[in-house]
């Protein structure tokens, strides 16, 4: 790694920024190389990184930190206050943009020259600004001469009051909550706002750069970090959608420096040359073999191509996705036949203990329970599940569906593959015996429903009158991810045995996941094509085989507990 002091020309690294001419736009503006240099030589001379293989270390910038940092502390107005006012940092995942933003931190408050600066770490979750503060403060106690004069609050214990306070200038670094309603009577000089893309409204943003209007405030700065986020209205687009047209000459403003890093949809993501080139801090903080795996399971796991593009190129992608290759459904139990294999598995199964999941339709909908068993206890050794699906709808409602929709319902309930009740509404009194009989010839260790089924009278009746340990089960991303998870990789590795089930097989091709910022999925009934109840009820009954509850088997015999995964 090379100092930026050795570097001859700051008029060219200034020009690094992709696709980004700072000239083009300067207007009256002008580029102050001494004080690009002043700034650029405070990280090498002043701050040590603080973790990792490097801890300890001056923090050398890399050519790409160094072009941010030219150019936020270079370039000056003809009044000599700074020309950049915002700046957007959007550069893919684990390229070192928190410690390098953090030392950003640490130069506006000791080299400003501002009185009374206040300046914040924000983001949409406390912890997630406390990490950029984490940097900030350990590079300030890595230095005497910093420590010297600053007193640093809340590094141990609650993260309420994690503030690095300079006692000369009246001035503050500090941690901000996303409360947005508490902000409007701040009057920032600095605000860096970590992980853009995880704000869950513009309420926090507004209230930050409306705050920062203030005359008092000379040279204000907000800088925006982030990674890509889904195609949808949100702030993180906003800003994102606003950066590119100033890079691209779009809009004019001269005081809004857009750094972004990013592939293109038409990019082949699996080419390590995109990956270099959007990556600049590839083989330092990025490992390419980190990438390489990524990548690999990426493409092994279809769920993971989006989070691979949008966390790791910047692409922007869509939040639900077409989930299971049925080339590796199908692949699970191939060449059985489905009829065949169902009869044997009922009678194989008898006596052996199960998980369950109910997912319970409209009145004039299908209702799914799917029973889940240990793939031993069906003679296949592959540690794996066999699933057992049953459906329910109503006979009016069956031929409704396929004149309308073509979706062969009385076909399946002819060949037994789902039970129809009377009439054009759900009978679930026929419903409860069914399962009734099912628990006992098929021990029922739990039954895992829907939470907010939980009033619904047949869950009811099948928990305080029929002695079943009905479990409330929460259709969000807090229970659904790891079990939608696990459910995938039981797919691809050949281990949840489903007999080519014809139903099942129409919903598998059905399901649609959503994603959340944090890469978590999990089955939307509202974005999927058709019905996809049984498998929801498998990824239920795999959360609960999942709970593990006290160490325990999941097969073991267990008291009527009921709670949450």
């Amino acid at each position: 790694m090379t100092a930026i002091a050795q570097q001859t020309d700051l008029c060219e690294v200034i020009t690094l920024i992709p696709g980004y001419d700072p000239f083009a736009s300067a207007g009256d503006c002008a580029f102050d190389e001494q004080a690009a240099q002043l700034a650029i030589d405070f990280f090498h001379e002043c701050l040590h990184h603080i973790e990792g293989a490097v801890a300890g270390q001056p923090f050398i910038l890399e050519p790409w930190e160094q072009a941010i940092v030219a150019n936020l502390f270079g370039w000056k107005k003809p009044d000599g206050t700074r020309r950049y006012r915002e700046a957007l940092i959007y550069v893919p995942r684990k390229n070192g943009k928190t410690p390098l933003t953090a030392g950003i931190g640490d130069y506006v408050l000791f080299c400003d020259n501002e009185i009374g600066q206040q300046d914040y770490c924000a983001a949409g979750e406390r912890e997630q600004a406390s990490l950029l503060f984490r940097h900030a403060a350990g590079m300030v106690r890595a230095e005497p001469e910093l420590e010297s004069r600053c007193t640093i609050y809340g590094e141990k214990g609650t993260t309420q009051n994690r503030t690095i306070h300079v006692e000369a200038t009246g001035s503050f670094l500090k941690v901000l909550s996303a409360e947005a309603d508490t902000k409007h009577g701040a009057n920032p000089h600095l605000v860096v706002v970590d992980e853009l893309h995880v704000q869950k409204n513009r309420r926090l943003i507004d209230a930050l750069t409306t705050s920062m209007s203030s005359a008092n405030r000379l040279q204000p700065l907000l800088i925006y970090l982030t990674t890509a986020d889904y195609m949808r209205p949100t702030i993180c687009n906003e800003v994102y959608d606003y950066a590119c047209k100033v890079r691209d000459g779009i809009i004019e403003d001269a005081a809004f420096l857009p750094v972004i890093y990013e592939a293109t949809p038409a990019d082949d993501w699996t080419d390590p040359a995109v990956w270099a080139r959007v990556n600049p801090n590839l083989g330092v903080s990025v490992s390419e073999d980190y990438l390489h795996r990524e990548c690999k399971k990426a493409q092994e796991f279809p769920s993971k191509e989006n989070e691979f593009k949008r966390l790791h190129l910047n692409i922007r992608t869509e939040q639900d996705i077409r989930w299971l290759p049925m080339d590796k459904w199908d692949a699970v139990d191939a060449g059985t036949d489905p009829a065949a294999w169902r009869a044997e598995m009922l009678a194989k199964l008898a006596g052996k203990k199960c998980i369950g999941g109910l997912d319970l339709g409209s009145t004039g909908d299908l209702t799914a329970l799917g029973l889940l068993f240990d793939a031993a206890d069906a003679g296949i050794e592959d540690g794996g599940y066999v699933l057992l699906p049953f459906f329910w709808v109503p006979a009016d409602s069956a031929r409704k569906r396929e004149r309308k929709d073509r979706v062969p319902y009385p076909a399946w309930i002819k060949t037994g593959y789902i039970t129809p009740s009377a009439g054009d509404a759900m009978d679930y009194d026929f419903v409860r015996r069914d399962i009734n009989k099912l628990a006992d010839r098929y021990p029922l260790i739990d039954l895992a429903a829907d939470r907010l089924f939980q009033g619904d009278q047949l869950v009811t009746q099948l928990r305080e009158q029929d002695g079943l340990n009905v479990v409330a089960f929460g259709q969000g991303f807090l229970s659904m991810a790891a079990p939608t998870k696990k459910f995938e990789e039981l797919v691809i590795a050949k281990k949840i045995h489903h007999g080519n089930n014809p139903v099942l097989r129409w919903m598998a091709s059905n399901v649609t996941v959503e994603m959340d910022a944090a890469g978590n999925i999990k089955p939307s009934k509202k974005k999927s094509t058709e019905k996809i109840d049984g498998i929801v009820t498998a990824i239920m009954a795999i959360g609960r085989a999942m709970a593990n509850v006290h160490g325990t088997s999941i097969y073991e015999e267990r008291g009527p507990l009921v709670f949450d995964v």
